[in-house]
C-alpha cells in the first residue's frame, strides 16, 4: 500500500487555515480541517472518505464561494492535486 499524507495551507480567501489529508493507494482515508465551518467541513470529510483522489478533484475543483474566486472545497481539490 502506498500511503501519502499532506498538510496544506489554503488561500487566505477562505476561512480554512489548514487541510490535512491521508491517502492509501489514491483513496481518501482521512480529511481534517483547521477552522472553517465545522458542520460543512465534517460533512465534506465524511462524504469523501473512501473516494478516489481523482474523483474528489473532479467534483470539487472550481467551486466558488460567493464572489470569491475559490472556496473551501476548491482548496481541498487543489490540496489533492498537490499529492501527485
Amino acid at each position: 500500500m502506498a500511503r501519502k499524507e499532506i498538510t496544506y495551507i489554503p488561500s487566505a480567501e477562505v476561512c480554512l487555515k489548514e487541510i490535512h489529508i491521508v491517502l492509501e493507494d489514491e483513496v481518501i482515508e482521512e480529511v481534517g480541517f483547521k477552522k472553517g465551518c465545522a458542520g460543512n467541513t465534517q460533512g465534506v470529510a465524511a462524504l469523501l472518505k473512501g473516494m478516489k483522489r481523482e474523483e474528489a478533484i473532479r467534483r470539487l475543483r472550481g467551486i466558488c464561494c460567493g464572489k470569491k474566486s475559490t472556496s473551501c472545497p476548491d482548496q481541498l481539490a487543489q490540496a489533492l492535486e498537490n499529492m501527485v
